[in-house]
C-alpha cells in the first residue's frame, strides 16, 4: 500500500470548510430551485466523468487495498452509480412534480397541494470499504432533489480520493460540490457543520458522535451503520443451495461490507454440513487462497490486527477456527480468506461486535422459533438473510423480525434495487435512501393551501357559540 502523507486537521482546513459552506449557502439562495433541465445536466455531468474515470477509479482502489479485483470495484463502486444516475434521470420529472392532496370538506373551498422543495447544502461522510458508490449514490440524490453538496472522503482510501476529487472537478463548479480530506477530527469538524441536512456511512460507535454533533445545529441526519446480519438456513433448504446463495455475499470485498453476512444459523446437526459445502465452493470460486486475484485484501493493517485480535480471543475461548483454505493467511500483505468458526462463545468480541471481514461464526439451534429468539433478543441489523423454500417458513420470519431489509435466498443484493428504500433501523440506522426515497429524503415537502375569493373561514371566527357553530362542531366530531 503507498504511504501518503497524512493530511492534518489545520486551522486553515476548518475555515476552508467553514467558508466552502457559506460560498455554497450563498449560491443557494440565489438559485434555491434548480429547473429538471438543470439537474438533469447536472447528473449527466457527473455520469460522463465517472465513465471517464472508471479505470483510474479501478487502479486506485486496488492500491489503497493491496489487493482488489478491477471487476469487484465495477460490480460495487462503478455500476451502482452509473446505474443510480441512469435510474434518477428517467423518473426525476415525475419526482419533482407537485402531488395534489384532499382538502377535505372543513377546509372547502381550496385547494392542497405538496410542494418537493431543495433543502440546501447537504454533507455527506465517506466510509473506506466502498469509497466510489458511497460517496456518489448520496450525492445523486442531492443533486436530483437540487440541493449542493460537501463530501468528506475517507482517510484511508487516498488514491481513491485523489482520483474522485478529480472526477468531481470535472463535474462540477466548487459551489455546487466540493471534496475534503482529514483524519477523524477533520470529519468530527465537518459533522459540527450546519448542513441542512448530514448522511453518514459507517459504524454505529462513530454514528453516535456523528449524531450528537448534528444535534447542536438540529441537523437532519441520515445514518446508515450496520450491525450483525444474521443468515438464518432453514431446514427445507438443501445446504448446497443455501451456501450458493450466501456466499459471494460473504466474500466480496473479504467481507467489508455493511451488509455482509455476520454469522450463521444452521439447524442442530448441520453444522459440520455447512462447514463442508462451504470450503467445497470457496475453493472452487478462489482456488488459490489467499493468493487468488479475485479475492480482495483487507482495507489496512489496522483493519487486519483487529481481525486476528478477535480471531485469536475466540479459539482461545474454545471456539474451532475452520479455514477455508490451506493459504489462508498473508500478514505481509493484510490478506485473509474466510475463517469459519463453531462453539463460538458469546462473550467472544466477534459475537458482539460487527464483523466487517471475512470471519463468519456458526451458531446452530433446534427449531426455527429459537432462531427467531436469538435474532429479536439481539439489535437490530441492517440486514437480515434467510434460505428456505417453504412459504411458510417465509412469512414467519418476515413478520416477526425487525432489520433494514431482507433478503430471502439471497445476500448483499437487495441493496443494488434502484426502486425500494435502503436503511437501517434502531442501532443500524436512521432514514433512507436510494431513488425516490433519497429524492424526498433530501427534499421539503411543503404543504401548500390556496383558496380564491371564497372562503368559510369567517364561519368559525369569534364571537363563538352561534348555531352553525354548535352544528359544524357536531357534524365534525360525530
Amino acid at each position: 500500500m503507498t504511504v501518503v502523507e497524512k493530511i492534518n486537521v489545520t486551522p486553515s482546513l476548518c475555515q476552508h470548510m467553514d467558508s466552502t459552506l457559506a460560498t455554497q449557502r450563498a449560491a443557494f439562495q440565489a438559485a434555491p430551485l434548480p429547473s429538471l433541465e438543470q439537474r438533469i445536466l447536472q447528473l449527466k455531468a457527473l455520469k460522463q466523468a465517472i465513465k471517464q474515470h472508471k479505470e483510474a477509479l479501478c487502479v486506485a482502489l486496488e492500491e489503497d487495498y493491496g489487493k482488489r479485483s478491477h471487476q469487484d470495484t465495477m460490480l460495487s463502486d462503478i455500476l451502482p452509480s452509473i446505474a443510480g444516475i441512469n435510474y434518477s434521470l428517467r423518473r426525476l420529472k415525475r419526482w419533482m412534480k407537485p402531488s395534489r392532496r384532499h382538502a377535505g370538506l372543513l377546509l372547502t373551498p381550496a385547494k392542497v397541494s405538496v410542494h418537493y422543495q431543495p433543502l440546501g447544502v447537504v454533507g455527506i461522510i465517506v466510509p473506506w470499504n466502498f469509497p466510489v458508490t458511497l460517496s456518489l449514490g448520496p450525492l445523486i440524490a442531492a443533486i436530483g432533489a437540487g440541493n449542493r453538496a460537501m463530501i468528506k472522503l475517507s482517510e484511508f482510501t487516498p488514491a481513491t480520493n485523489k482520483v474522485l476529487k478529480s472526477l468531481i472537478a470535472d463535474a462540477f463548479d466548487n459551489d455546487y460540490v466540493t471534496t475534503f480530506e482529514g483524519e477523524a477530527e477533520a470529519a468530527a469538524h465537518f459533522s459540527r457543520l450546519p448542513f441542512d441536512h448530514l448522511i453518514f456511512t459507517g459504524s454505529t460507535a462513530v454514528g453516535h458522535h456523528v449524531m450528537r454533533a448534528a444535534a447542536d445545529n438540529l441537523t437532519p441526519v441520515t445514518l446508515e451503520l450496520g450491525g450483525k446480519s444474521p443468515v438464518l438456513i432453514a431446514d427445507d433448504i438443501a445446504m448446497e443451495l443455501a451456501v450458493e446463495r450466501l456466499i459471494f455475499g460473504k466474500c466480496m470485498n473479504a467481507g467489508q461490507i455493511c451488509v455482509a453476512p455476520d454469522y450463521i444459523l444452521v439447524p442442530e446437526g448441520k453444522e459440520q454440513a455447512f462447514i463442508s459445502e462451504f470450503k467445497r465452493q470457496f475453493n472452487r470460486l478462489y482456488p488459490q487462497g489467499v493468493n487468488s486475484p479475485d479475492f480482495t485484501s483487507v482495507i489496512n493493517t489496522r483493519q487486519y490486527q483487529r481481525l486476528t485480535s478477535w480471531l485469536e480471543e475466540a479459539e482461545k475461548l474454545g471456539a474451532k477456527v475452520h479455514p477455508c483454505h490451506n493459504h489462508a493467511r498473508d500478514d505481509a500483505q493484510h490478506r485473509m480468506i474466510p475463517h469459519l468458526l463453531s462453539q463460538v462463545p458469546d462473550e467472544a468480541t466477534l459475537m458482539q461486535q460487527e464483523i466487517f471481514g471475512p470471519l463468519l461464526p456458526i451458531v446452530s439451534y433446534k427449531g426455527l422459533d429459537q432462531a427467531i429468539d436469538y435474532i429479536q433478543q439481539r439489535p437490530r441489523p441492517l440486514a437480515l438473510y434467510l434460505m428456505s423454500l417453504e412459504p411458510e417458513t417465509q412469512n414467519k420470519v418476515r413478520q416477526l423480525t425487525h432489520s433494514g431489509g431482507m433478503a430471502i435466498n439471497d445476500t448483499v443484493l437487495h441493496v443494488a434495487a434502484d426502486d425500494a428504500p435502503f436503511g437501517g433501523i434502531g442501532p443500524s440506522g436512521i432514514g433512507h435512501y436510494h431513488g425516490k426515497e433519497g429524492f424526498l429524503a433530501l427534499s421539503h415537502a411543503k404543504t401548500v393551501l390556496a383558496r380564491g375569493k371564497l372562503t368559510t373561514t369567517s364561519l368559525i371566527t369569534p364571537p363563538y357559540g352561534r348555531w352553525w357553530q354548535k352544528l359544524m362542531l357536531a357534524f365534525f366530531t360525530r
